[in-house]
């Protein structure tokens, strides 16, 4: 038993911490030892040096202490509360802000902890899904959550020695190593192998991006750890915690590495629809469609980082349980060597008219596919420097609904959908397209990538999509602002469907919900990649 081993043991008597004469209980991580006690809870860091961590010495795990403290205060405050010394007295150890054993001038603490206030652990996003208690429309607002933070971190500035092709692949290549010194499976390691080869070929490819990336400001002091257990619902709201502290070069990076944790561990508990929401929410938040090419090479780093923790934790125990994390390291290398086939691309149209359901009803084929929606009523606001929730007060015709607006918009949702199939992934244009051209133009650039084209045509009944409008304005909380006066317009100037569109038609009548368990197989006629919705449905629906 090491010195902080023994710590910890002195910790867990009752009456050593604050409010703990009801006892103390524990929660144990590979880097660190969580201890609760009344309303607090209190972390402690093990005595470490794994290569990407260094705890090994009592001031070490000081600075980790104080960075922790100021990291996860740009999200959650109310939770993270102090940094606190341990001493050794003459009445045995003592927990307090200020040094208590005046007998021992100059002494120095044995250690730290992190003092937080303490949460019930059903809050944790993991066991609210574990539960079937983690609502989709959460998800919504944690890209809104997430967005907003990376807007407001920190930016890293070229030559800072973060978010460069150099320091991108270093803790990439220290995964494959650190896993390779800890598994000795033949299988395990032609795995990693295989991956690593991927990892490095892609790696050249993509080194031009990862630079470019850096000079365009999108390298920050992200989050760096940021999957469902650091995730809390904390007064109704989806927040973040538990930030990496231990390492400046895993938390300084590009902000499509930090959702990629995210996404990845939502795909590695099956849960494809989730991640596709989050994912489809925070695009639409950030605007960093351009982040998309980089997606599958994080993804896959993401699910090594937790391969590597399981491989680490294997070491740390035997028997039975040393088998189930050396298991657990399989099924991440298995998702890491997914990345390497991407969704199939293509690039697809959602037409109709204001109300008619574009949005809002083609959300199972986000979910369900894959597809990376882009709105033009987001775009066009983003073109103008508005947030989607604002209201621009443009009159019908002008403003932001001129013809030079409208013409600026088409062209950027051509210039985003393009950037999504060039990333691999199928894109779903959503805007009206009331007029043949606007349609054949997109007919024309998915002809030019080489990539499958269909019009999803959404319809419903003049007076739903009146009442479904005058509605939605009412309420004012979508990025749309068509109101009924822009809705008559658009019914007297839609341009019908020709007889050569047709054949890229898919009707989606809104009057009520679309069964998309019957809309898949025709949209796979034109783009096949829809059949992978119809299996994704059939393994949900499995799963409630």
């Amino acid at each position: 038993m090491n010195a902080s081993e023994e710590l910890l043991a002195r910790l867990r008597q009752p009456g050593v911490l604050p409010d703990s004469a009801g006892g103390v209980s524990l929660i144990e991580t590979h880097i660190s030892w969580v201890l609760l006690a009344g309303e607090h809870a209190w972390k402690l860091k093990k005595p470490l040096d794994l290569g990407f961590l260094d705890f090994s010495t009592v001031e070490r795990r000081r600075e980790a202490c104080e960075a922790e403290l100021r990291l996860n205060r740009r999200t959650v405050p109310e939770l993270y509360e102090a940094v606190v010394p341990v001493w050794q007295t003459e009445e045995g150890v003592r927990v307090g802000d200020q040094r208590v054993d005046a007998a021992a001038p100059g002494a120095t603490p044995l250690d730290y902890l992190v003092r937080m206030r303490r949460f019930d652990q059903s809050a944790l996003f993991e066991a609210r899904l574990a539960a079937g208690q983690l609502e989709p429309a959460l998800f919504d607002r944690l890209a809104r959550h997430v967005a907003a933070f990376h807007e407001g971190a920190a930016v890293a500035q070229p030559g800072d020695g973060f978010g460069d092709a150099v320091a991108v692949m270093a803790p990439v290549r220290q995964n494959f190593a650190q896993i390779r010194e800890r598994v000795s499976d033949a299988a395990l390691l032609r795995e990693l192998a295989r991956i690593e080869s991927w990892a490095e070929a892609r790696f050249a490819a993509l080194a031009p991006v990862f630079d470019a990336r850096l000079e365009a400001g999108r390298v920050r002091e992200c989050h760096g750890d940021l999957h469902l257990g650091n995730l809390i619902v904390l007064d109704g709201e989806p927040r973040l915690f538990d930030a990496i502290e231990f390492s400046a070069a895993l938390r300084w990076t590009d902000v499509v590495a930090d959702v990629a944790f995210l996404v990845m561990d939502l795909q590695a508990r099956g849960r494809m629809d989730l991640a596709s929401r989050f994912l489809k929410a925070w695009l639409e938040r950030s605007g960093d469609y351009a982040g998309l090419r980089l997606l599958p090479w994080y993804l896959s780093y993401r699910a090594m980082v937790r391969a590597k923790v399981a491989a680490i934790r294997a070491g740390q125990v035997e028997g039975a349980a040393r088998a189930e994390t050396l298991a657990e390291c399989a099924r991440y290398l298995a998702l890491a060597a997914a990345q390497m086939q991407p969704p199939a691309p293509a690039l697809l149209i959602a037409s109709g008219l204001s109300g008619a359901g574009k949005t809002s009803q083609s959300q199972p084929l986000v979910e369900g596919c894959g597809v990376i929606r882009v709105r033009a009523d987001v775009e066009r606001k983003r073109l103008f420097g508005l947030d989607a929730d604002a209201r621009s007060g443009s009159t019908l015709g002008g403003g932001l609904y001129s013809a030079e607006a409208s013409a600026r918009t088409y062209a950027r949702l051509a210039e985003l959908g393009r950037e999504v199939v060039e990333a691999g992934y199928p894109v779903l244009v959503d805007a009206t397209f009331l007029k043949r051209s606007q349609r054949l133009a997109f007919a024309e650039l998915a002809a030019t990538l080489g990539v499958p084209f269909a019009i999803l045509a959404f319809d419903a009944p003049v007076e739903t999509l009146r009442a479904r409008v005058r509605q939605r304005a009412e309420a004012g909380t979508d990025a749309s602002e068509a109101d009924v006066a822009v809705l008559e317009t658009q019914l007297s100037a839609r341009e019908p469907f020709e007889e050569e569109e047709l054949a890229c038609v898919v009707p989606i009548d809104t009057a009520s919900a679309p069964d998309w368990r019957s809309l898949l197989p025709v949209l796979a006629r034109l783009w096949p990649g829809a059949a992978a919705g119809e299996q994704m449905d059939t393994q949900q629906r499995g799963k409630q």
